[in-house]
Formats: C-alpha cells, structure tokens, sequence
C-alpha cells in the first residue's frame, strides 16, 4: 500500500476511534442529570420555618442537604447572580454586571438578555463540549443560549417597528431550536396569552414548571435550569412578608413538586439531582436616595441634556454605581466623594461608600470608579430632580452582600447527595463548581469552592 494512502486511512481510523470514544464518554454522562431550579427571591427561612408552608421543599431537605445561607453577588440582583450560578465565578469575570445596561443618556428598557455577554464558560457550553443535552427555561442572559432546548427569558420592548409584540412572540421568535415554544404549548401548556406571563398572577410559574416537566419527559436532558419568577415579584410589592408571599411560596413549591414528578414519571430519578436555590434575599424598605440629584445639582449631570453628562449614578436597588463618561477623570471622582462626604451626618448614615478596591474584591463592576452600598430601609433610584431621599415601601435587594436578609438559600438532594448535611455559609460561586462534578464537566477553577462534604462517598 503507499504511504500516503496508508497514512490516510491511519488518520480515518483514529478519527473513527475518537468520534466513537466521545460517544461512549456522552452516553455514559448521560446517566447522569441535574436539575437547577431557582426560586427568584428564596430566602432560607421559606424552607427552615414550616409556616412558610413549603411542605414538599422541607420533606426533600430532610432527604438531602441544605444551607443557612448563601451568600450572594454585588450587587444581588437576578442577572449577575444567575450567571453566577452557571459559571462559578463573580460579575467582574463574567461579564454580567446588573439586569439591565448603564444608560446615563436615557433608560430604553432594556436588559442584559443575550448570552453573548457571558465571559466565561458556563454549564451549558461545556455540557455541549462533552455532547450532552442540556435545557434552559426562562434563565435569565440565555438569547443564544447554547442549551439543547431553550425557552429564554426576554420580552419585546413595548413598540418595535410601530407595533405592539407580545411575550408569547418574543419567546416563540427566540427559542431553540425552532418550534419549541409551540411544542410546549401543544404538549405541556395549552394556548398561552399574555396574561400568563403576568407576574400579578401566580400561573406564570405553574407553565413555567410545566414547560420543564415537558422536557425532561420528552428529551431528558442531563442538564436543566429553570427560573421562578412570583416569589420575588410580590416580595417586591409586600416586602418580607404578605399574603401574596406566601401564596407565590406556597405555589412554587407545588411546581417543585411537579418537577420532581416529571423526573419520576420519566424513569430517572434515581440517576438525577436536583439543586433548588435563589438569587438574593430580600430587605423591606421606607426610602429611596436620588444621588443622582447630587450630580444635577453639581451639574455634572442634566437629565434634559443627558449628551453634557460628566457623571452618572447606576442604580440597582440597594446599590449605586458610578459611571464616568471619561474613565480617567480623577477631578470628577473626586469631586463627586466629596459632594457624598459633605453631606449631613443624617443623610450619610443611609448608605456606605464603596471604593474601587472594594468592589474588586468583592468582583463587582469592573468599569465603575466607586460604589455606594445602601443601608437597610433604604434602595436607589435613577431620578435627578426632586428630593435627595424621598418615601418608598415595599422591598427590594441588590445590596452588598454582608449580611443575612440578603442571603439567598440552598437545597440539594437526591443522587450523590449526603442526607442530613446543613452547611452553615456557602456562596452563589459554590453552586457551578457542584454541577460540574455531579456531571463530570471540565469548569475552569473559579471564584467557588466544591463542598465535598455534602457529596455521598
């Protein structure tokens, strides 16, 4: 035989080899599944206290394991945290600094919904290197999402091309692969209207979990992440506590339920484990600071000629973050610390001033000169006129992450988990690290450590 033509079918045959070597490695991970359910506004007390009713969430803790606390991102807000979650490392790395962009020259209403903003790997990219299935329903930054089977959380804003588009389309125009939301809605959910996508209604996470239990019957993936949304919304409206908290806790844990069901019925749950977290807790608040209102003031800032913008206060709950239109104009930096430093002893004790060592340690925006960290009581807010600190209720989060309101919560069980571990503090950055384990998958180290403890030997 020539030597080229032998040197050829060498290389055919060891490519035959590989091809088939990643296939035994992806069925044999196949075996495995995780299912990542995150509760938006989970507070530990919902599953440690039994009045919040989570009967099925406290009955699978006892099988497994759980946390006191779970610290989270700064600031704790749902987009940078639920990156957190599948990448295992802080917004500094992963490029996801808060739910929606800096828009010093007029807020259009946009998020942060694409996954081309994620700097890093996370669970779905390599669970795809390794030829897994994966799904992803309503996650948050998950447009062109390497998931198998993706419905992603986005919306239209409200008038694109003169016409009013619903949610129902901004779904069915963004799913993967095309004609999944249809599917669901044939199989799982029956005809969907934009009432159910209202977050005044309980409902949108019943379809939520239904989309879910769908899939993992359908295609059991190795793989699936799935956001709840109520919780956190009448958290929001309420504060703390409220009749309609508790209704939406009561509610998402009978969707936890169906899940679970789903895993059952679909003849995988002895090979499956689930992980249900959230991604910050929640504060009751009676106030709201404007520093932007300092900037107008100090005319640094014109809300009617934002273009003459010099500096520009992102809010985010209970953080604030300064944006400089010259990144390297120390003179305004410095001007603006010393506007907050001369104010009155009463309106300085409503926050913290955070420096840019600060926020690079706790892996916070990479672009803000400094930050402002909101006492307990209080939120931000992106208006530049009236009142430095004016009435606000309800409740909110997105504040630095130092203590125990603002702890989200975590629950492990079923394969591989050891029953009756309670960990007393764990971090947003600790969940990825586990998933990867569990499925054998190749995250880089990041910001997280594996707890090894709450692993069955």
């Amino acid at each position: 035989m020539p030597a080229k033509k032998h040197t050829l079918n060498m290389k055919k045959t060891l490519l035959a080899i590989c091809a088939f070597m990643l296939y035994i490695t992806a069925a044999k991970a196949q075996e495995s599944h995780v299912i990542l359910i995150s509760i938006d506004g989970l507070r530990p007390e919902f599953y440690k206290d039994p009045s919040w009713n989570m009967v099925h969430l406290r009955q699978a803790m006892e099988e497994g394991a759980y946390a006191d606390g779970v610290d989270g991102v700064f600031p704790t807000v749902t987009y940078p945290s639920h990156t957190t979650m599948i990448t295992g490392v802080k917004p500094l790395k992963h490029g996801v600094y808060y739910n929606t962009p800096s828009e010093p020259l007029g807020v259009t209403g946009n998020w942060i919904w694409q996954y081309s903003n994620i700097k890093v790997p996370t669970i779905f990219s390599l669970a795809k290197e390794k030829g897994l299935k994966t799904a992803s329903v309503f996650w948050p930054v998950s447009v062109g999402s390497p998931a198998t089977y993706n419905i992603p959380e986005f919306w239209y804003l409200p008038k694109v091309k003169g016409e009013e588009r619903t949610m129902g389309q901004a779904l069915k125009e963004n799913a993967n692969p095309p004609g999944l939301y249809e599917e669901l809605e044939q199989n799982a959910t029956g005809k969907l209207e934009e009432l159910d996508f209202n977050g005044d209604y309980l409902g949108i996470d019943d379809n939520l979990a239904r989309m879910s239990s769908y899939l993992i019957r359908k295609y059991k993936p190795s793989f699936l992440a799935v956001h709840l949304v109520t919780v956190d919304h009448f958290e929001h409206e309420e504060g703390r506590d409220g009749p309609k908290v508790r209704a939406a806790v009561a509610g998402v844990d009978r969707a936890l339920k169906a899940i679970r069901e789903a895993v059952e019925k679909a003849g995988i749950l002895e090979n499956t484990t689930f992980i249900v977290t959230g991604d910050h807790g929640f504060v009751d608040i009676h106030s709201a600071i404007a520093p932007n209102v300092l900037l107008a003031k100090a005319g640094l800032y014109d809300p009617k000629k934002p273009e003459s913008w010099k500096a520009y206060f992102h809010p985010s709950g209970g953080g604030a973050f300064l944006q400089l239109k010259d990144k390297n104009d120390k003179q305004t930096k410095e001007k603006v610390l010393q506007i907050l430093n001369s104010l009155t002893p009463q309106e300085k004790k409503t926050f913290l001033i955070k420096s840019r060592e600060d926020l690079d340690a706790i892996g916070a925006d990479p672009t803000a000169a400094f930050g402002i960290a909101a006492q307990q009581g209080f939120a931000f807010s992106a208006a530049a006129t009236g009142d430095f600190i004016r009435a606000s209720k309800g409740g909110t989060h997105g504040f630095y992450p130092d203590f125990k309101e603002i702890q989200t919560g975590f629950v492990a069980f079923g394969k591989n988990i050891k029953k009756g571990t309670v960990i007393p503090q764990m971090g947003l950055v600790d969940i990825a690290p586990l998933i990867s384990k569990l499925l054998k998958l190749d995250l880089p180290p990041g910001d997280g450590l594996l707890y090894d403890g709450i692993l069955a030997k």
